[in-house]
């Protein structure tokens, strides 16, 4: 049995920069409402026809590439993770593994949405752990702008969410004590419309349907929230999935030295660093720069947190999402 570690990072956003200030000429809302409720100051959108989410997935995937020190040519196997990609079908794992110019290696997506990063590490995880693959680039890249109500009506959702994207090179470890020491998935599909975008989806909408009825005031094409709902589950989740991970590997919550929570609120974030009671500098958060980018907020972190030199070999890096589904999770990693 081997283990997996992280050999490479890299992450990619857009150069626009959309402040509050920004959007509260498109909608009534100011910086002091969106900052007291979710912590952000501005996000990053796409200019459309320069950026999609496989075009963002690519970006990082080159730097991470790049800092493992391995060829493209070297990755066995591809997982991307995103809830917004370029096609209904096919997924943007093939369109990676064409656009970087891939030998015809497996590619798989993942549809988890806020968790997709941690589960698409933990199935990465699992492949290198049985000896089936050596190095896998794990993606996880969004565009929201593009599907946005960006009218007061959608305000509560919209103010919340950028584009971007982060890619990890997995690689085989021979050291037992090394690396992904650990991955623990859950979901409660009975949530499942509280944090939802309902169309299209053929099960819900028909495309003659759509076609037929072309309502303006159709909101089921946007992103719906129930945002006190997800915020009490999600701190509860947060709790304990990562004890859970803690306590599979016998550590403690002062073993941490690096917590990557995925940046859904900032409010969130803080509540949980304070029941862990843990320092400012064990804790990454970037959610004021960037806001919520779903699949890409974890990876972004963590590059982010890694080339800023807070998290150093032999460090005790624990990432934890929750989103839409419910679905959360964790990775505890032995850096």
């Amino acid at each position: 049995m081997y283990n997996s570690r992280i050999s490479g990072l890299g992450f990619y956003v857009p150069d626009n920069v959309v402040t509050n200030d920004d959007l509260s000429k498109l909608m009534e809302t100011d910086d002091a409402w969106i900052q007291e409720r979710t912590g952000i100051k501005e996000r990053r959108h796409v200019v459309k026809g320069e950026d999609t989410t496989t075009k963002m997935g690519v970006k990082a995937a080159k730097i991470a590439i790049e800092r493992a020190g391995i060829d493209k040519d070297d990755i066995d196997f591809i997982v991307f993770a995103t809830l917004s990609p370029d096609y209904y079908f096919p997924g943007g794992g093939v369109l990676v593994q064409r656009d970087l110019d891939i030998k015809t290696v497996g590619a798989l997506d993942v549809r988890n949405q806020c968790s997709g990063f941690v589960y698409a590490i933990s199935i990465a995880d699992q492949y290198i752990k049985s000896g089936m693959y050596k190095n896998i680039l794990v993606i996880g890249s969004e565009l929201h702008s593009g599907g946005l109500d960006f009218t007061t009506r959608g305000r509560g959702v919209s103010v919340i969410f950028g584009d971007g994207a982060g890619a990890a090179i997995l690689t085989r470890e021979e050291d037992p004590k090394k690396g992904i020491l650990s991955t623990h998935l859950h979901s409660e599909g009975q949530h499942a419309e509280e944090l939802s975008l309902l169309a299209p989806g053929i099960g819900y909408r028909w495309v003659t349907d759509i076609l037929k009825d072309n309502d303006p005031d159709d909101v089921s094409y946007y992103p719906y929230m129930n945002g006190q709902f997800v915020f009490k589950n999600a701190v509860v989740r947060f709790s304990e999935v990562i004890m859970e991970g803690l306590k599979k590997n016998k550590l403690e919550v002062k073993d941490i030295d690096m917590l990557i929570p995925h940046q859904a609120n900032l409010r969130i974030s803080q509540f949980i660093q304070r029941k862990f009671r843990l320092t400012d500098d064990k804790v990454y958060n970037n959610i004021m720069k960037y806001g919520n980018t779903t699949a890409a907020s974890i990876p972004i972190a963590l590059t982010e947190a890694w080339e800023q030199d807070k998290i150093k070999e032999d460090d005790l890096v624990v990432l934890a999402a929750f989103g839409s589904g419910f679905t959360w999770g964790s990775v505890i990693i032995r850096w």
